[in-house]
């Protein structure tokens, strides 16, 4: 078996593009799209979990394995455990988080990710990439990561903080974060077990909910900027990229 399972959290309720998994391009949903990415890594078996009926039975009838899972978790972390929980604990290691608004993140991306945090034995993995426009620093709608230390595609650091503004000048160790995690069964566990953090909320950032508890965070420089879909104008230019490359 496998020591990594993918989970990949979906959900209808998104408020800036209503029903985005469900989106066809090419006559596929955007959720199947993120699902066949999954399945192309060949990592392990890969699984949507979602709240929704509709978004259940469009990943079954396009051939997918999918988990109904409770409707109102508050985060993707907690639908994804659900979905642990209802595959009975089987004998995974590692559960890979693969967001459902991802299509166009980089497969070698994701299996590096997943290398290094088998090798390296890390209790939560996540990816981020370079920032090439200054304005995205004041962007709140993209999440950044600022580092120890200076990342690569080999060379990984622990994160400091996640934020949605900067207003530092030094900016040498700041990164956009791609919604990426690959999180050690155990730590999995822990963290669905532990109170929403102050600044959890405030943010809209799950992750820090690990931070905020010591629990450590390593960050892998991605090769490719993946274009997350939040918004109608995301979309446009996703469906623009798989119709011209035909996927």
């Amino acid at each position: 078996m496998s020591r990594t399972l993918i989970l990949i959290p979906s959900r209808l309720s998104a408020v800036r593009l209503p029903n985005k998994p469900l989106l066809k391009i090419n006559g596929l949903s955007l959720i199947n799209h993120v699902y066949k990415k999954a399945q192309a890594t060949n990592i392990g078996d890969t699984y949507v979990v979602t709240g929704d009926k509709k978004i259940f039975e469009d990943v079954i009838k396009n051939g997918g394995n999918a988990i109904l899972s409770y409707k109102n978790h508050f985060t993707g972390t907690d639908r994804i455990y659900e979905g642990l929980i209802n595959l009975n604990n089987l004998n995974y290691d590692y559960i890979l988080n693969l967001q459902g608004d991802e299509p166009l993140l980089d497969i070698d991306d994701i299996k590096n990710l997943n290398k290094k945090a088998l090798s390296l034995n890390f209790k939560i993995g996540t990816l981020a990439c370079k920032i090439n426009c200054d304005k995205s620093y004041y962007d709140k709608n993209i999440v950044k990561v600022e580092t120890n230390d200076q990342i690569s595609i080999n060379k990984f650091s622990l994160a400091i903080n996640f934020f949605r503004r900067n207003k530092i000048i030094k900016r040498s160790k700041i990164y956009q974060h791609i919604g990426i995690y690959i999180y050690k069964k155990k730590i999995l566990e822990k963290i669905v077990s532990l109170n929403r953090t102050k600044n959890e909320r405030a943010l809209k950032l799950e992750q820090l909910r690990a931070l905020d508890n010591n629990i450590p965070i390593n960050v892998l420089l991605a090769k490719k900027k993946p274009i997350g879909v939040d918004t109608k104008e995301d979309f446009n230019k996703v469906k623009n990229i798989l119709e011209t490359n035909n996927f």
